[in-house]
C-alpha cells in the first residue's frame, strides 16, 4: 500500500522517516541493519530490514483460506 512520506534533514543529511505502525508490525528497532538497494535510473530506493520477525496468520484467515 503506497504511502506518502516527506524528506527531512537530519544533521547535513536528507531522510525519510519509517512509519511507526511499520516498525511495530515488523519488529524492527533502532540501530538494526538496513540493506539499501538503489535504483537512479528509475528513481527507486528498496530497503530491506535485517532481523525481521516472522508475521503469524491469523487461523480465522488460515481457515477462510482453505475453504
Amino acid at each position: 500500500m503506497p504511502m506518502s512520506q516527506k524528506i527531512i534533514r537530519a544533521g547535513n543529511s536528507a531522510a525519510v522517516t519509517v512509519p511507526a505502525d511499520f516498525v511495530k508490525v515488523v519488529g524492527v528497532k533502532i540501530g538494526d541493519t538496513v540493506e539499501v538497494r538503489t535504483s537512479p535510473e528509475k528513481g527507486q530506493i528498496t530497503y530491506t530490514f535485517s532481523g525481521v520477525r516472522q508475521l503469524t496468520i491469523n487461523s480465522k484467515l488460515r481457515r477462510k483460506s482453505q475453504t
